[in-house]
């Protein structure tokens, strides 16, 4: 079942890539049928999902790939993969949606995306360190591609920019692979046996060597405050449904990377570095939100609020590493706020993308001063715009209030400090605020007269994103009651 998911996308790629150059509309239309069985398939595997035994996977898939270094075709998921893999599915529906109504190159647009599709769900399935880096590796070329082949502005140093930077990251992860699989014995790079024996647990600097090059890999991708700077642009330049799709999912991998990876298979230097992680967590929540706060680009400022919310998904896995045995059950909770915070994210911030390319496709400007009374002539859209700005900054009955209450309940209990990162929600609210009202509100003036409302393919996109929001939002259980049991079996890795 999980390899079906996988390649379903990329096998429709190579057909979509054989339509005649008149089938442009089947090509569009192939590309949102292919997406929405790939999103039925990954529900029924929610819906077949049973908690695995501790420190398992589920849905296992195994056969020998590359024997000479003891590294497999292996595949399984848990409930610290299984949401993100749903998401990935529900973002790339949302994005082959919103792509209907595009003229620009539809068939290699489409192909591009089912094959960045399948590299993307199948790093979340992945289950051994070279089957991830493969996939991890080819999400940074296909969205290079995506960013100089279809954005707009300096487009093409922006994608050169993201592209060096992260292979940059990615080749530090490497690094740190090969030496997890030096000190496993017997050699090997399938993860749940270096988890379960955690090689270098008693080689304090060893360890610490192999987990920082792994964090610099991870870091660049997610990214975190220092290794930021190639997020603005490569978002600003970018199509809307590229940055939905850099937003909600590829950052993904590297928060991913720290729950699946960092913390399980090297759990004492994990514990070691908690503190360090902690303080890059809490810099990238108030850095992300104060530069957001700055921007007058709409799109830079959603882009910062990225670097924002993942530093709660950072601030709380560092607190996961305050081993104590009075606060497992608060660090249990940060984990599960963390992985709800990937998918919140994902959803919130991909449908803020998607709108924002509502802008850019009838005006070509981001600038926030050239709009003002917009929600007379755009309804609809100021309407998805209040609801995502109302998520993304934290208001209750949305997935993100869910997710931060968690992070911070989980957190603060562990290490009350980092009560000093909750300043970041203020801010957030306060930039969301200030582009709700000068965008939307007042008298109609600048690029806002003769704005063409939201076109259906547009409405549904984004709405599907906000209305998933919402759904987690108002009856949370269904998916907390599938992140809770791994985020336990995590924390108890990461103890030992």
């Amino acid at each position: 079942m999980l390899s079906l998911i996988i390649f379903l996308p990329l096998a429709a790629a190579a057909v979509v890539l054989g339509l005649p150059r008149s089938g442009e509309a089947a090509a569009r239309w192939l590309w949102v049928i292919v997406t929405a069985v790939d999103l039925a398939l990954t529900v029924v595997v929610w819906a077949r999902y049973d908690t695995p035994r501790p420190n398992g996977l589920a849905f296992e898939e195994r056969a020998r790939w590359i024997p000479g270094v003891n590294s497999s075709y292996h595949l399984g998921v848990d409930g610290l993969s299984l949401p993100l893999v749903v998401m990935t599915a529900v973002i790339f529906l949302a994005c082959a949606l919103y792509a209907l109504g595009s003229r620009d190159r539809p068939r290699p647009q489409a192909a591009l995306f089912l094959f960045l599709q399948t590299v993307s769900l199948g790093l979340f399935v992945a289950a051994d360190l070279i089957l991830f880096f493969v996939f991890f590796d080819l999400s940074i070329v296909a969205m290079y591609f995506v960013i100089a082949g279809w954005g707009h502005g300096d487009a093409g140093r922006s994608a050169l920019k993201f592209f060096l930077y992260t292979f940059l990251g990615s080749l530090a992860l490497l690094v740190g692979f090969i030496g997890l699989y030096i000190a496993a014995t017997p050699h090997t790079f399938d993860m749940v046996e270096i988890a379960a024996t955690t090689p270098l647990a008693g080689s304090t600097l060893a360890g610490g060597l192999v987990l920082a090059a792994i964090l610099l890999g991870l870091a660049i991708k997610t990214p975190t405050v220092p290794f930021h700077t190639w997020l603005p642009p490569a978002h600003t330049d970018a199509p809307a449904i590229g940055s939905a799709v850099l937003a909600g999912v590829l950052l993904k991998m590297g928060t991913y990377g720290l729950v699946r990876i960092a913390m399980p298979m090297l759990p004492a230097a994990w514990r070691a570095w908690a503190w360090v992680i902690i303080v890059v967590g809490i810099v990238s929540v108030l850095y992300g939100a104060l530069v957001a706060l700055a921007q007058n680009n709409f799109k830079r400022m959603v882009a910062y609020t990225s670097v924002n919310h993942m530093g709660y998904v950072v601030l709380a896995a560092g607190a996961a590493g305050l081993v104590s045995a009075s606060t497992a059950d608060a660090r249990a909770v940060a984990v599960t706020g963390a992985v709800t915070q990937m998918v919140s994210h994902g959803l919130i911030t991909g449908a803020l993308f998607l709108l924002a390319g509502v802008f850019y496709d009838r005006t070509a400007s981001y600038d926030i001063d050239d709009y003002g009374g917009l929600a007379a002539p755009a309804p609809k859209l100021a309407a998805l715009f209040a609801v995502g700005a109302f998520a993304s900054l934290g208001l209750p009955a949305f997935s993100g209030f869910i997710a931060e209450f968690q992070v911070f309940a989980g957190s603060i209990a562990a290490a009350p400090a980092t009560a000093v990162a909750l300043p970041g929600i203020l801010i957030t609210a306060a930039l969301f605020l200030r582009a709700l009202q000068k965008i939307f509100t007042g008298e109609t003036r600048g690029q806002s007269p003769g704005f063409t409302d939201l076109h259906p393919s547009e409405t549904i996109s984004a709405g599907i994103l906000l209305v998933l929001s919402v759904v987690i939002g108002v009856f949370p259980r269904p998916l907390l009651d599938l992140i809770e049991p791994a985020a336990h079996a995590l924390i108890g890795l990461v103890g030992r």
